[in-house]
């Protein structure tokens, strides 16, 4: 079925239709929320609250990208909706440590670390990389993550950015040398 078809026939009020919809998208949903968040749990979590997004605003897609793009924009905004909410309670945290009413916030541990692309061994590491990406500025760490993590084309992350390809390859450039700076200070540290 097509995509429109499968839009209308949603539209329409068919539930089976939602249940092709989701079926059809959420492996790559899930992969997207879980390259942002790198925890299983929470990219289930974004996975169901993207699809109920799609399905609230399902009356407002108008086609001017693909299903699937728009879709992926969608999850690309809950996952970085989170990382700001954490973000936001861990200066909240470090603030309250310094009047000394709680300890300092949320901060990734390398056993919470989740990914599938990291193995047991290499967790720490992964810990430093995951923390690393995290300071990069928010454009270059969305271009990063869809291109390096997801393994996206620049097409494909210029069209969920609604950016130009120049522009993908100007931030890619930019979070790469970003993430070289960050880890060799690490490592230099580690030795």
């Amino acid at each position: 079925m097509e995509d429109w078809q499968l839009i209308d026939q949603i539209k329409a009020g068919d539930g089976k239709a939602f249940e092709a919809l989701f079926d059809r998208f959420q492996v790559r949903v899930y992969n997207a929320c879980l390259g942002f968040v790198f925890n299983r749990d929470d990219a289930q979590d974004l996975t169901q609250e993207v699809f109920m997004e799609v399905f609230k605003s399902i009356d407002r897609f108008e086609g001017r990208a693909s299903l699937g793009t728009w879709i992926h924009r969608i999850a690309v905004t809950k996952s970085l909706e989170l990382i700001r909410s954490r973000s936001r309670k861990k200066r909240a945290g470090q603030l309250l440590s310094l009047i000394g009413l709680q300890q300092a916030g949320w901060d990734v541990r390398a056993d919470e670390i989740d990914h599938p692309g990291f193995s047991l061994e290499n967790k720490e590491r992964a810990r430093h990389l995951y923390a690393a990406i995290e300071r990069l500025p928010e454009q270059q760490r969305i271009a990063f993550t869809l291109s390096k993590i997801e393994g996206r084309s620049y097409e494909e992350v210029g069209e969920i950015m609604q950016l130009s390809i120049g522009s993908i390859e100007s931030l890619l450039f930019r979070a790469k040398k970003g993430l070289q700076k960050k880890l060799e200070i690490f490592y230099r540290q580690d030795q």
